[in-house]
């Protein structure tokens, strides 16, 4: 019994080991692809990023008031779109080289099929969130110039309401969530757009009454009509 004991235990560490040795040239083939496309993917941001400068691409865009809300700087992001690009590309070349030095087949064709989903999804976000941005602050300004007090509450419930439209059709191209996502979106949308009727219809109670208390103030007083009835005597 315990012969046998021992005999599973040394054939289960014997499989072990030799599936680890199998897949050691794959990892070791995707660690160097990874930091070669790293190395690469930090230099060409650097060098965008110097490049932009240069051509002075930020001052062009703090002249639009559209944009004057940013945290970081349009070349920054745009670096950082050149870094995260080559380095998802150093990732899909290191899965290839990792099934190419493994036995494991089928890993890549999986993910080279889904990559379509991730850069349409990624470009629906990025797309959602500049429109989000756009939109929330062209409504501030707007209402601001309206002398409305719930202004900045209008502008960031517009802003909401097109990042919430934004993620759920992001995770639907992705295929993720089902219908939890149309469920939840349903949910978030209208809770959004609930609270927003809310606001504008308490916040215009004053704007309403100060409107009917001009238009009374406005309105003609009737003169009297003298009585022309001839009276017999």
């Amino acid at each position: 019994m315990g012969q046998q004991i021992a005999q599973s235990l040394q054939d289960s560490v014997g499989r072990v080991i030799t599936k680890i040795v199998m897949l050691l040239p794959g990892i070791v083939a995707f660690v160097v692809v990874l930091l070669i496309f790293w190395a690469v993917a930090a230099g060409l941001a650097f060098g965008v990023r110097r490049i932009l400068a240069a051509l002075r691409f930020d001052a062009r865009f703090e002249q639009s008031d559209n944009f004057a809300e940013w945290t970081h700087s349009p070349s920054l992001l745009i670096a950082r779109v050149v870094f995260w690009g080559v380095f998802l590309l150093g990732v899909l070349v290191g899965i290839s080289a990792f099934e190419a030095g493994s036995s494991d087949t089928g890993l890549s064709a999986y993910v080279f099929s889904y990559v379509p989903r991730v850069i349409g999804a990624l470009v629906l976000l990025f797309v959602g969130t500049l429109v989000a941005r756009v939109l929330g602050r062209s409504v501030l300004i707007s209402g601001v110039n309206m002398n409305l007090q719930y202004a900045r509450l209008l502008g960031t419930g517009v802003k909401w309401m097109v990042l919430v439209l934004t993620a759920a059709m992001v995770l639907d191209h992705l295929a993720i969530g089902g219908h939890i996502v149309d469920l939840a979106f349903g949910i978030l949308f209208g809770g959004i757009v609930l609270a927003l009727a809310l606001a504008v219809g308490l916040g215009s109670r004053d704007l309403v009454s100060r409107s009917l208390e001009r238009e009374v103030a406005t309105r003609p007083t009737p003169v009297p009509v003298a009585d022309e009835r001839i009276h017999h005597f």
